[in-house]
């Protein structure tokens, strides 16, 4: 008995310096000009996906996995990335470092070196939405690059696996691809020392990849080193770069994490097709909605049919047939048929004269 309750105040002990030592960092300072007139007004981080935010995903995955310290990278609208955090998130330990001039993933990293010192971190880019073992690669004994298997990996980091799982080279968009396994954005690394020194090393002698500092040409770095990182299949990953794929993923995340249409609503003669996610405040009148959609807080909708759609909180919507639509924040729409790209704060009338 007195072994057993010994190694557990022994094992309590180091679960609790694991995570006191592991810290995440999140980049969320790019201007997100694919999803744009949207990125004009709102954090690309920010878009509102299957009832959450993409930044909210990714928070609410590593906060299940135990991770309570965050280094967020703003930049562009930074100050609505902080206000979220800080609204939503008051029982985290947080850090802001604001990334001036725009040079890379690589230069992002580079900036939070004090912050970091010596602890492990999980580094998850902003838009890196993913199902995989969170918890499984924050406890892993070595190194983690979270990958997926892609039909053109030109657009991508790539990483080249040995039979061990080992990652034996990466190499950032290579035009001849020598493996099909992407970067996925999710980097657990245990010798931060080593990546800040190799991040510093490229910055001094000016090695970019495509006019950036890249991440991961410091990770190149580290395997050359001799370091082993492991390679880590992730289940999904979930495209949240432009519109089309960006409702793709709203449509499949939907579909995994159920109905949730918020108890404060009003629906007067309106059909529901689910899945939908619908926030609260809602007020909804002689309307079809769904199926895949997301609705956000206090939006008005009468006379209308949609579908395929996301719809930013606060706008008004009024005799529209909307399909494949993103519909940005405070927006009104008033008219006909269409599939629509809409920015935050704008009046809409496609009625005809």
């Amino acid at each position: 008995m007195v072994r057993r309750s010994t190694d557990f105040a022994h094992g309590w002990i180091f679960f609790s310096y694991f995570y006191l030592r592991m810290k995440a960092i999140i980049p969320v300072a790019g201007a997100g000009t694919k999803l744009r007139p949207h990125t004009y007004t709102q954090p690309k981080a920010l878009i509102p996906l299957a009832g959450k935010s993409i930044l909210g995903i990714i928070i609410d995955q590593l906060v299940d996995a135990g991770v309570n310290e965050f280094i967020f990278i703003i930049g562009y609208l930074g100050d609505k990335i902080q206000d979220f955090v800080e609204e939503k998130y008051p029982h985290l330990k947080t850090h802001f470092i604001q990334q001036n001039d725009r040079l890379g993933i690589g230069h992002a990293i580079l900036l939070t070196r004090e912050k970091v010192a010596d602890d492990e971190v999980i580094i998850v880019l902003g838009d890196s939405i993913c199902e995989y073992d969170v918890r499984g690669v924050i406890e892993s004994s070595q190194s983690v690059l979270c990958v997926k298997r892609v039909d053109d990996p030109r657009d991508f980091g790539v990483a080249e696996i040995g039979e061990d799982g080992i990652i034996t080279r990466v190499v950032e968009k290579p035009q001849i691809p020598k493996s099909n396994m992407a970067l996925v954005g999710i980097y657990r690394i245990r010798e931060t020392p080593l990546m800040f020194e190799c991040l510093d090393n490229n910055l001094k002698q000016g090695l970019t990849s495509y006019g950036e500092f890249n991440l991961t040409d410091a990770l190149e770095c580290m395997i050359g080193g001799g370091t082993l990182i492991k390679a880590v299949k992730v289940q999904n990953w979930f495209d949240c770069g432009k519109k089309e794929t960006l409702l793709e993923s709203n449509a499949t995340l939907l579909r995994k994490m159920g109905q949730n249409i918020s108890a404060e609503h009003q629906f007067e003669n309106t059909i529901i097709i689910p899945p939908v996610s619908i926030a609260s405040g809602c007020d909804i009148t002689n309307s079809i909605i769904g199926p895949n959609v997301s609705i956000g807080e206090c939006v008005t909708i009468t006379d209308s049919i949609i579908k395929d759609s996301i719809i930013g909180s606060f706008a008004d919507l009024k005799d529209i047939v909307l399909t494949h639509s993103l519909i940005g924040s405070d927006t009104e729409v008033r008219g006909e048929s269409r599939s629509l790209n809409i920015g935050d704060n704008t009046e809409i009338d496609l009625g005809k004269r």
